[in-house]
């Protein structure tokens, strides 16, 4: 990939912001993808912004600033805030990853559906796949558009609030896949006709559920949770033969995609796993 440009390299800047934000693994990724790559200087840091804040700090950055990785609850203000937007990004109406064009201006893209894409291709989920997605917030929103590109054959969205799925209709629209919705009680009977379950609810949510579904072994169960880990859903579908993927899969795989857009060039993969591997350890 071609190099950077703007500023040298030993002035570039880039941060992941949320709130919380005291607990991402993302400078710890990052960090390693620098080093292994040989970008002396280059310095990635975690910024605690609230999505009402997000547009007077990105205002505010200079030009050394190479990208920001976005997470809850920024996403669709990191959308909202740049001058342009990758297709996917524009679909899903959310975006994980800011960056900073030569002209100073900022590029939203949303590297959470590529990198689905990748775990859930990775855990062997093929064309066809029937998808349960729990839950109707933003990173529902990547799955959707994850399913799509994965020719899914149907997506069943099982949500605790009406009003959050009909929020995600235009989005499944604009990717074009078929949805339809059950209520939050149902999920013990829709979970295992299921090929893969997406789970994208808060820690605690779907706890229950670990002891009421009755899995289908060889299912694929993505928890988009990496804190804590494994949640109790997935120790039952893991203890029932599923194929489990986890949000630090998630984290690795979309961070790649952010870091080469931030930095020009191909990422580390295996020192930026080895990394989140041992801080986890650790």
């Amino acid at each position: 990939m071609s190099t950077v440009t703007g500023p040298p390299a030993a002035t570039r800047r880039a941060a992941v912001l949320g709130k919380p934000i005291a607990h991402s693994l993302s400078p710890v990724i990052h960090t390693a993808g620098y080093v292994a790559a040989g970008l002396t200087g280059w310095s990635y840091t975690r910024i605690e912004c609230a999505a009402a804040e997000l547009p007077d700090l990105v205002a505010g950055l200079g030009p050394e600033w190479a990208g920001l990785s976005v997470t809850m609850p920024g996403k669709e203000a990191a959308l909202a805030v740049a001058d342009a937007a990758s297709p996917v990004a524009t679909a899903v109406g959310a975006a994980n990853t800011l960056v900073r064009r030569p002209d100073g201006s900022w590029y939203a893209d949303n590297t959470d559906v590529a990198g689905m894409v990748r775990v859930l291709t990775d855990a062997g989920v093929t064309a066809g796949a029937a998808v349960t997605v729990l839950g109707a917030g933003g990173t529902a929103r990547a799955a959707l558009a994850a399913a799509a590109q994965l020719a899914c054959s149907s997506v069943t969205v099982v949500a605790r609030r009406p009003e959050a799925v009909d929020e995600l209709r235009p989005v499944a629209g604009a990717v074009g896949v078929a949805l339809t919705s059950a209520p939050w009680a149902d999920a013990p009977r829709h979970l295992p006709s299921a090929d893969v379950v997406v789970s994208t609810v808060p820690k605690g949510v779907a706890d229950p559920l670990a002891g009421a579904v009755a899995w289908r072994p060889g299912a694929v169960f993505f928890d988009a949770l990496y804190d804590p880990w494994p949640t109790p859903l997935a120790t039952a579908a893991d203890a029932a033969g599923c194929r489990i993927v986890s949000g630090l899969d998630l984290l690795l795989a979309q961070a790649l995609g952010q870091f080469e857009q931030f930095t020009g060039v191909t990422a580390p993969r295996a020192a930026m796993a080895a990394a989140l591997a041992a801080a986890r350890v650790g």
